[in-house]
């Protein structure tokens, strides 16, 4: 079958490796920042380097949006597969990612003549933005229009979500996302709060003072918000918890119908923002 459409998309996805290889999925790297030296994420530095990093530095990293001539150099190998080309990029909300690509865009009209390019905000980011860009990876592989994968990409979108225990919460704070009062009370009260990051800000749904704890309150969100009789698509989440993220794993396989499920680490541009600890999950319910 002839593929009409690849997909192109960003390190914050949290794709892991050999799904990105099964689709050809191609993954922009955006950058992370520690003092004054820039990585790649996930070329230069892998998860493991970073977090083990960010435990021992006292100046936490920033991160920047990659730059126009890195998404054309991905529209670039994206048309040696296809003639057509969706790039699904994080939420602008938390990043420049879309105006980048869009920019891209702009310059592959003159040294990509004949392709199509389109580009998505997905509005969401982690692995919720993994499972949009997973659902229109497999629209473009059974050879679906541009449109048609579109229109797939965007109907998850709108339906997707994520939830997450975060460990601690002084990334989120240093970024503006929570009030401090509320990262002084979890220290204080070791309370693992448990958010949903789908929006602009950090929101908090519910509270556990243990992980174990955090973990059946997330379970329980997923309950409410499942749709019965419909299976779910899943990707289980960590930042160097490893342990907590099989528990979950395994205890959302043993209580939900799943067509997907699969555990993923959050790349470091991600972790940057939130810090090591975290378990959560993205999901969404029906095709």
């Amino acid at each position: 079958m002839v593929q009409k459409v690849a997909i192109v998309t960003d390190s914050s996805a949290c794709i892991p490796a050999e799904l990105a290889e099964k689709y050809g999925i191609g993954v922009v790297p955006l950058n992370v920042i520690f003092g004054d030296n820039t990585y790649q994420d996930g070329i230069d530095i892998s998860p493991a380097e970073f977090y083990a990093r960010l435990r021992e530095v006292d100046e936490l990293p920033t991160t920047a949006h990659s730059s126009a001539g890195a998404h054309l150099e991905a529209y670039r190998e994206a048309s040696r597969r296809a003639p057509g080309i969706l790039c699904i990029t994080i939420s602008t909300k938390f990043s420049g990612q879309f105006s980048s690509a869009r920019v891209a865009v702009g310059l592959a009209k003159e040294s990509l003549p004949g392709v199509v390019i389109e580009v998505l905000d997905c509005g969401t980011a982690a692995a919720a933005q993994g499972l949009v860009v997973l659902a229109a990876a497999r629209a473009a592989a059974l050879g679906q229009s541009l449109h048609k994968v579109m229109v797939k990409a965007k109907s998850v979108a709108e339906r997707v979500q994520l939830i997450a225990m975060v460990d601690n919460l002084r990334y989120l704070v240093r970024g503006g996302h929570v009030p401090k009062l509320a990262a002084m009370a979890s220290s204080l009260f070791r309370i693992k709060p448990v958010l949903t990051i789908n929006d602009d800000d950090a929101r908090p749904l519910a509270k556990a003072q243990t992980t174990s704890g955090a973990i059946k309150r997330m379970l329980s969100i997923m309950k409410r918000r499942a749709i019965e009789e419909q299976p779910l698509h899943v990707a289980v989440m960590h930042a160097d918890a490893l342990d907590n993220a099989r528990v979950l794993r395994d205890e959302i396989s043993s209580r939900f119908q799943c067509s997907e499920l699969f555990i993923t680490e959050f790349t470091p541009v991600m972790g940057a923002h939130i810090g090591p600890g975290l378990v959560g999950v993205a999901f969404y319910s029906g095709d």
